[in-house]
């Protein structure tokens, strides 16, 4: 009996032990298949971050990752969640003999930011275009890092025989939170064993269980009243404006009773046509964030109600519109583990000196006080904060909920920039992002081949989600099924700027950069 037991023990002891053999020879062939196609990646990185297209205006950019995708053999479905520039890419290899294997998803975002224009490589601010969009969040390189990372593993699959599912699909008008909700709600990861997102940051990491940070509802109030003249007869108008006024100050007196952790914020949409005509029509648009599905709900009506108490003051009448949503992120604890295991493998870029000089420059010229370069240590993968803080939101969260996943942070960018600014840009088509996107695509690509070999981490990932994440706590959408993407909220914007943003378009097939298009030698220091 002890026999048979050391003989079963040394057996399975051998076959963990070639697994793990096995898959370090997969890997290795992945990262040499990512670094192959490092020119690539730099090109589409450049591509994309020279269209600074914002939220659901992402045309250019959607029809170069489709385009580079299906030449590769992806089929790609086009128009998803009746969004215009969203879609799906998957590819599938079949093996005789062999079961279907898992299907991985992997997403990222890739809207730009209003008014953050900005020209890569410059330390300080001068923009591509004046008071136009651009990519002041990094979003322009998450999809090259996934394609050449799919690519890389494609090759991988194909040569070893490997059953399974590669699915792609990009984080449409991020900034708006107005697009995952709505395809979680399709069912487009109805069928997914595992997402991997991406997201720009500054070192290389990952993170599980519940985040620091927020869920949302995205929502606009509209007003409507009757107009009349200004001043000659006043008391005949109602105004949609005075409306707005007072739900924005009942908001202001509500708000220091509220927890210290929500954030709440709001622009006037629109606030009436010209001051001697009594505004009949104005509306404003509200983020209510909170750290939990109750707390979100409990806020957004109580928007609603002093939305109500306004339109009653002003004898208005009041309607309101959910534009986005974005739930409480909670991330899978085997994956995460899984994906830092290969994070301490790749680890974080060489640096160049003149990578580092760039860096504490922009760094000077932002904040003379937080000068410290680029990162050299990696983060390290540390237990869910006790309280998680407060902070931003991100509908990646929606689909944390319905599968298990991750987002893995990419040293693509410079550290202590400010994200929605136009410093968050400077580095995003230099050198700095070009290695963050390789580094961060390694590590993608073996993550994917530890889930595509390993029923056992599935499996474990799929317990941690059933038995952890959702034991006593359900994904509750936020909305409904007439509800929209609100796929022309930046068109107006667009067509003010995209012809001139044409003109400096990437073209790789006469530059070998868009640094080198533009005329801007790296590093640029000073001015």
């Amino acid at each position: 009996m002890i026999k048979s037991f050391a003989a079963a023990t040394l057996a399975a002891l051998l076959a963990t032990s070639a697994h793990a053999q096995d898959i370090a020879a997969l890997k290795a062939q992945a990262v040499a298949g990512v670094e192959a196609r490092a020119k690539l990646a730099q090109v589409l990185n450049d591509q994309i971050f020279s269209f600074g297209e914002p939220g659901f205006e992402e045309v250019e950019t959607s029809k170069l990752i489709t385009a580079t995708l299906e030449k590769n053999g992806f089929t790609v479905k086009r128009g998803i969640s009746g969004m215009p520039t969203g879609w799906v890419a998957t590819w599938t290899n079949r093996v005789p003999g062999k079961p279907a294997g898992p299907v991985i998803a992997l997403g990222s975002d890739i809207d730009g930011v209003p008014r953050t224009s900005q020209k890569p490589g410059i330390p300080w601010h001068d923009p591509l275009v004046k008071d136009a969009p651009g990519h002041g969040e990094g979003h322009n390189s998450g999809n090259p890092l996934n394609i050449v990372a799919a690519l890389a593993v494609k090759d991988v699959m194909i040569r070893e025989g490997i059953p399974g599912s590669l699915m792609l699909w990009p984080g449409v008008a991020e900034e708006l939170v107005a697009a995952k909700a709505y395809m979680v709600r399709d069912g487009v990861f109805k069928d997914v064993d595992a997402v991997l997102f991406t997201h720009v940051d500054d070192n290389l990491a990952v993170s599980w269980g519940p985040t620091s940070g927020t869920g949302l509802v995205s929502v606009e109030y509209s007003f409507w009243g009757e107009t009349a003249h200004s001043a000659g007869s006043p008391w005949r108008g109602k105004s949609a404006l005075d409306a707005v006024t007072l739900m924005n100050l009942g908001w202001e007196m509500r708000r220091e009773h509220l927890r210290p952790e929500q954030r709440s914020h709001y622009v006037i949409k629109k606030g009436g046509d010209q001051p001697n005509v009594v505004p009949a029509e104005a509306s404003v648009w509200y983020y209510f964030r909170e750290q939990s599905f109750d707390g979100i709900a409990k806020n957004f009506e109580i928007g609603n109600r002093i939305a109500e108490a306004a339109a009653m003051m002003t004898d208005t009448r009041v309607t309101r519109r959910i534009l986005g949503t974005a739930a409480p992120r909670h991330f899978s604890r085997p994956i995460a583990e899984a994906a830092y295991a290969n994070i301490q493998q790749v680890g974080l870029p060489k640096w160049t000196a003149d990578e580092q000089a760039f860096a504490r420059a922009v760094q000077t010229n932002l904040d003379p006080k937080k000068v410290e370069g680029l990162a050299t240590e990696l983060d390290k993968l540390e237990p869910p904060a006790e309280e998680p803080k407060s902070g931003g939101s991100d509908d990646i969260g929606d689909v944390s909920w319905v599968v298990p996943t991750v987002t893995l942070r990419y040293p693509a960018n410079i550290p202590d920039v400010t994200y929605h600014h136009w410093s968050a840009a400077i580095a995003m088509a230099t050198p700095i992002a070009h290695k963050g996107i390789v580094a961060g695509a390694k590590v993608v690509s073996m993550t994917v081949l530890d889930l595509m070999t390993s029923p056992t981490l599935l499996k474990e990932a799929k317990a941690y989600f059933t038995d952890v994440q959702t034991k006593d706590q359900k994904y509750l959408p936020m909305i409904g099924p007439k509800d929209a993407p609100p796929v022309t909220i930046n068109a107006e914007m667009m067509a003010g700027y995209r012809a001139e943003m044409r003109k400096l378009y990437y073209d790789p097939a006469k530059y070998p950069t868009y640094l080198d298009q533009l005329g801007i030698k790296f590093p640029t220091l000073k001015k």
